[in-house]
C-alpha cells in the first residue's frame, strides 16, 4: 500500500501545510463529500442492477478517498458548507437517477471530467513542493480513480449523442462543480 493510505495521521503535516494548498484540499473533501451523496441519491431511486453495482463499486471508491481527504484536512479547515454539499450532492445523483441510467452515466462522466481537470491543476501544482510529495501522490492516485470513473460511465452510457435537456443537465452540473470549488475555497 502507498505511504499515504499507510499514514495514521497527516495533522502534524497540515500545521506546516500552505493556504493554498489547505484551499485545494478544502475543495477536494467538499468535492469528495459531494460525490458520496451523489451515489447515494443514485442508489435511493434506480432499480437497475447494472446500475447499482456501478453507484455501488464508485460510492466505495469515494469513500475511500473522502477518508484519505480527511487524514489531510483538519476539521477546522473544512468548507462550512458541508450540509449544502451533501444536498447537491444527493440531488445531483437522485435527478439523474430519475430519469434512467443513461442520465447517471451522463452525469458521472460529466463530474468527473471536471474533477479531473481539477486534480490535474493541483497536482502539477505539487510537482514543484517536493516536501508535500506524499499529498500530491494521494492526489494523482485519486484523480487516476476518477478517470476510470469518467471512462466507465462514458462506456456505460453506450451510443448516440444525448438529448439536449441530457446536455443542459451536464452543462449546468459543470458550472455547479466549478462554482461549488470557488466557494470552497473560502467557505
Amino acid at each position: 500500500m502507498p505511504a499515504f493510505v499507510d499514514s495514521q495521521s497527516r495533522l502534524s503535516e497540515t500545521a506546516s501545510l500552505p493556504d493554498h494548498v489547505l484551499a485545494d484540499l478544502r475543495t477536494d473533501h467538499a468535492g469528495e463529500t459531494g460525490a458520496v451523496f451523489i451515489y447515494r441519491g443514485v442508489l435511493r431511486f434506480s432499480r437497475d442492477p447494472v446500475l447499482r453495482a456501478f453507484a455501488t463499486r464508485h460510492l466505495e471508491a469515494e469513500q475511500q478517498h473522502l477518508r484519505l481527504m480527511e487524514r489531510w484536512l483538519p476539521d477546522r479547515h473544512r468548507s462550512r458548507l458541508l450540509p449544502i454539499w451533501r444536498i447537491a450532492g444527493w440531488l445531483t445523483g437522485a435527478l439523474p437517477a430519475l430519469a434512467g441510467p443513461r442520465a447517471v452515466y451522463a452525469t458521472v462522466a460529466a463530474v468527473e471530467t471536471f474533477v479531473d481537470q481539477h486534480y490535474g491543476e493541483q497536482v502539477l501544482r505539487l510537482k514543484s513542493q517536493p516536501a508535500l510529495h506524499a499529498l500530491q501522490e494521494m492526489l494523482s492516485a485519486c484523480q487516476s480513480d476518477e478517470v476510470a470513473h469518467r471512462d466507465e460511465a462514458a462506456a456505460s452510457f453506450g451510443f448516440g449523442t444525448p438529448g439536449v435537456v441530457l446536455r443542459v443537465w451536464c452543462v449546468l452540473v459543470d458550472a455547479g462543480s466549478r462554482a461549488a470549488v470557488a466557494v470552497c475555497r473560502y467557505l
